[in-house]
Order: C-alpha cells, then sequence, then structure tokens
C-alpha cells in the first residue's frame, strides 16, 4: 500500500501537473480553432504557424528588453489586427463561394507554409530558448512542482473562463453566437456580421499568440513548432467536436492527461499516435464528437 501511494504522489502527481499546464496551453489554441470554425465554418490550417508566431514575437520582444507581463498583454493586441486584416482581405475573398472549404483550407494551408518558410528566413532554422518569467519550485503535499508550471495553470485557466464569461454572457457574446447561428437574422437585426465574422476571426488569431507566448519558456521556439503543436489542437478540437468551447475544454484535458501518464509507461514517440487513436475511436462511435456547436455551451 505504501508503495502504491509513493508511486502516486512522486511519478504520477508530477505528470498529471504536467499535462495540466500544457493541457490549457492546448485549450488556449483548441478554442481559437473552435470559435473560428463554430462561426466562420472555415478550419485554419494556419493556426499553428500563428501561435508560432506569437512565440517568436515574444523572444523578439524579450530580446529588446520587454518585460514578460508586457509582453503578455502587446503580443495578443499585435496579433488580433493581423488575423482581423487577413480575415478581411483574404479569406473574405473566397467565403461566398461555393466551395469555400476547399478554398479556405487551400488558402490557410499555402499561409502557413509561407509564415513557417519566413521563419526560417528572418529567426534561422535554429531553436531559440526564452528564461520563464517565475523561476523555482513550490512545495505542494511534500513534491516539488517548477512555479512557472503552475502560473501557466492558474493564468490559463482564468483565460479560458474569461473566453466562456465574454461568448455566454455578454452582449458581444451573444452578436457572435447569433451570427453563427443565423448569419441573415442577424443581419437583418442590425448585426454587422462581416465585421463580427473578422473580429472573432482575430480574437482566434490573438488566443493562439497568446499560448506561443506562454509556452515559449516551456519548449523550444523553432520554424516548425506551429505544425507540431496545432496536430494535437486539431486533435482536441475534433474530439470535443467542432464549434463547442465545453467540449475543446473537456478533451484538451483528458487528452493531456492521458498523454503526459501514458509517456511513464511506453515511449514517448507512442503518445501521439495513441492520442490520434482516441481521435479515431470518438469519431467511429460518434462522428460531431463529445458535444455540440458554438450555440452550445
Amino acid at each position: 500500500m505504501g508503495g502504491f501511494i509513493d508511486t502516486l504522489q512522486f511519478v504520477l502527481a508530477p505528470q498529471v501537473v504536467n499535462g495540466l499546464s500544457i493541457g490549457v496551453a492546448v485549450i488556449l489554441m483548441a478554442l481559437g480553432l473552435t470559435i473560428i470554425f463554430g462561426l466562420l465554418d472555415v478550419i485554419n490550417m494556419a493556426h499553428g504557424e500563428f501561435y508560432a508566431l506569437g512565440a517568436y514575437l515574444g523572444v523578439s520582444l524579450a530580446a529588446a528588453g520587454v518585460n514578460f507581463w508586457l509582453m503578455l498583454l502587446l503580443v495578443p493586441l499585435i496579433m488580433a489586427p493581423l488575423g482581423y486584416a487577413f480575415e478581411r482581405m483574404l479569406i473574405q475573398r473566397v467565403f461566398h463561394h461555393k466551395d469555400r472549404h476547399i478554398l479556405t483550407l487551400l488558402l490557410t494551408f499555402g499561409l502557413a507554409i509561407i509564415m513557417e518558410d519566413l521563419f526560417k528566413v528572418f529567426y534561422g532554422p535554429q531553436a531559440l530558448t526564452a528564461a520563464p518569467p517565475i523561476e523555482g519550485a513550490s512545495e505542494i503535499a511534500g513534491m516539488f512542482f517548477p512555479n512557472y508550471r503552475l502560473f501557466l495553470m492558474a493564468v490559463g485557466s482564468a483565460i479560458i473562463v474569461t473566453v466562456w464569461l465574454v461568448v455566454y454572457r455578454t452582449s458581444l457574446g451573444a452578436m457572435v453566437r447569433a451570427a453563427a447561428f443565423d448569419k441573415n437574422m442577424a443581419s437583418s437585426l442590425g448585426v454587422p456580421v462581416s465585421h463580427v465574422y473578422a473580429g472573432t476571426f482575430a480574437f482566434g488569431v490573438a488566443l493562439a499568440a497568446l499560448a506561443g507566448v506562454l509556452l515559449a519558456p516551456v519548449y523550444s521556439v523553432f520554424p516548425t513548432m506551429g505544425k507540431d503543436f496545432i496536430l494535437m489542437a486539431f486533435s482536441v478540437v475534433i474530439v470535443g467536436g467542432l464549434g463547442s468551447i465545453k467540449g475543446a475544454v473537456i478533451a484538451g484535458l483528458v487528452l493531456t492527461q492521458i498523454q503526459a501518464i501514458a509517456s511513464l509507461y511506453m515511449s514517448p514517440s507512442w503518445t501521439d499516435p495513441l492520442v490520434f487513436a482516441i481521435m479515431v475511436a470518438v469519431l467511429m462511435v460518434r462522428p460531431q464528437g463529445l458535444f455540440g456547436r458554438l450555440g452550445h455551451a
């Protein structure tokens, strides 16, 4: 019995904390993806590159002497207008086409390739590192946990709750959900649908960039980081249900925990296939995912 408790305390608990810290960051990315799909019906293949761009901006601002706490505010403010302009100038041009799903998929995929190459041109192919703004570890129940991981869990959870409150408890969120449910009816009631679309896309891009800033001290920053991380975010969105905020949160926490604990018992190279196998199993049982679309909590 004592051996089991020791294993639970000193082996599983640190992995659970690591899974939670990564999980909240994955959820931030998945929220952007699922909100964009729930409203625009657009699968943004460049979402991972916006995450990477946020991390690179964080590294650049840190090199320029910008405080990390100010950086958390500046990077989303820089990225939101970029996302807004991208939606207005590019996605809107193909949004009303009969083959818009294919065209927007190809458009965002092409943008992802361009952005990845630009990262290599401006920053080089080598990985960059970012020092965590909070050092040291805290003792909890006889175990030591990195302070930055605990901070990541706290601030990520606060952002997730804030997003939910904005979408489901404010008039702005009501306009977003109305445009997602019936854009023609919303437009007839005076909702500026085109600007709501662009603003929602910008909001999703800002969330991805914020996740990049928060994870830069945990992972290295490199040109293909968006491609690597977006696979987990897409798995979360698909398992939770395309367009469901609640689904993205629950699936993000569950899948990252499974991945973290599984890494104790199998090679790390098998943890990603395990997550994808779970995604396939869920799709076989519930093709729509675990929960509904944006109109539902």
